[in-house]
């Protein structure tokens, strides 16, 4: 079963009319995209968007051989007027399957938002999910069979890949292309970044894909750092890394800090901003969940880590400093980074950049931005991915 993508963009296109954002203005060539709509074997067409008839062309196919017109948006009528010979498009109810002469079944998956989702099952067996802008399945069974290809609003949606995976819909073999592009990310290698963080690539417009055959898609890496000096922005890429997954444990090495209105605001930001499936652990102890397997674990953040090292060996008292607490937190460090070198897990680390910054005034801030140049530094050893974020922008730095 092949897929012709006639068109990988949002509803309105990319770049989007009249809009003077940055993203539409870099969205040339192939990072141009017509609203997304997809051709399979020719024969069944999943969403008729304005142009397809010559989107087709353009990709080499023909829509004179289509069987069946479907709709996945949530209006009921067609976008656009329906070219001669193409028949008048319907939808299928949700949990109907809908069989076709030419050996396809396509059954409707009820979404969690308006519009519907289709799966189809090719004549060899292969399996397609092709999910609308903006929806993610709803009522999930557990356990499911993996589908061979996944097409899905990866940027606006990204809890739909975790729903999936958590039911093992999508699997280690399941090529997931990102469609519905919108202007919300920048076209060209920032969106390839975010798009393989969670697993996923982007292909241009009038693309053909076999269901089921190998895609070398970048491996999530399994081990990531995110840096950053105050409000960059590292936390919020930190956890967009994981978005897309399921069951993420958060680690919040600050604590609450009871009587702090300040920082009692920053954590429940925070919390508003996390997806609601996954949970949060307040505490310093990393080593122990490093060695444990489970879900991918979210550590916010190793500056606060090393706060709380430094306080249990007496750093900032220079004769306990001199008298053996230097050592211990030495010691502390490798027990971390020995910890993070032989996990199974997947982790995203985040931690604060002060060495750019000015020299502090006392010698405990001194020892203090030292010790965490040291630990960012060690941590980074380990890592598949470094990423420095400067203004909200992540810089790739190994990786």
């Amino acid at each position: 079963m092949d897929v012709t993508l006639l068109g990988t963009g949002a509803p309105a296109g990319l770049p989007r009319p009249d809009c003077p954002c940055a993203a539409c203005a870099a969205a040339l060539g192939e990072d141009a995209r017509a609203a997304t709509a997809l051709l399979v074997d020719g024969a069944l067409l999943l969403d008729l968007t304005p142009g397809a008839a010559f989107a087709a062309a353009r990709a080499g196919r023909s829509l004179s051989g289509v069987a069946q017109v479907l709709l996945s948006h949530p209006h009921n009528g067609p976008a656009v007027e329906v070219p001669a010979g193409l028949p008048q498009p319907g939808r299928v109810p949700d949990g109907r399957e809908l069989a076709l002469l030419t050996g396809h079944r396509v059954r409707a998956v009820a979404l969690d938002a308006p519009g519907t989702g289709y799966a189809v099952t090719g004549p060899d067996g292969q399996r397609l999910l092709f999910l609308p802008p903006g929806g993610a399945p709803a009522g999930l069974e557990e356990p499911a069979e993996s589908y061979d290809m996944v097409l899905a609003d990866v940027v606006g949606r990204p809890d739909a890949l975790a729903k999936l995976r958590a039911v093992g819909s999508v699997g280690p073999t399941t090529d997931v292309v990102a469609v519905h592009l919108d202007h919300d990310v920048p076209p060209g290698p920032e969106l390839r970044r975010r798009l393989a963080a969670a697993g996923a690539r982007a292909v241009p417009d009038g693309a053909t894909l076999v269901v089921g055959a190998y895609e070398e898609v970048p491996d999530v890496p399994r081990r990531t750092l995110v840096l950053g000096g105050a409000r960059s922005g590292k936390s919020v890429e930190a956890e967009r890394r994981l978005e897309a997954f399921p069951d993420v444990l958060y680690v919040a090495t600050g604590g609450t800090r009871g009587g702090d209105t300040e920082w009692a605001a920053r954590v429940t930001a925070h919390r508003e901003r996390r997806p609601g499936s996954w949970r949060t652990a307040e505490t310093c102890d990393l080593v122990p969940l490093l060695r444990g397997d489970g879900p991918p674990l979210l550590i916010d953040c190793l500056s606060l880590w090393l706060t709380d090292a430094m306080d249990s060996v007496g750093a900032w008292d220079d004769a306990e400093w001199a008298g053996g607490g230097e050592r211990a937190l030495r010691e502390r460090v490798a027990e971390l980074t020995r910890a993070v070198r032989a996990t199974r897990r997947t982790v995203v680390a985040v931690s604060n950049e002060v060495g750019s910054g000015i020299v502090p005034a006392t010698a405990s801030g001194r020892r203090y931005r030292d010790e965490l140049g040291r630990l960012n530094a060690a941590f980074a050893d380990e890592c598949e991915h470094v990423l420095l974020v400067v203004a909200g922008q992540a810089l790739p730095l190994r990786g």
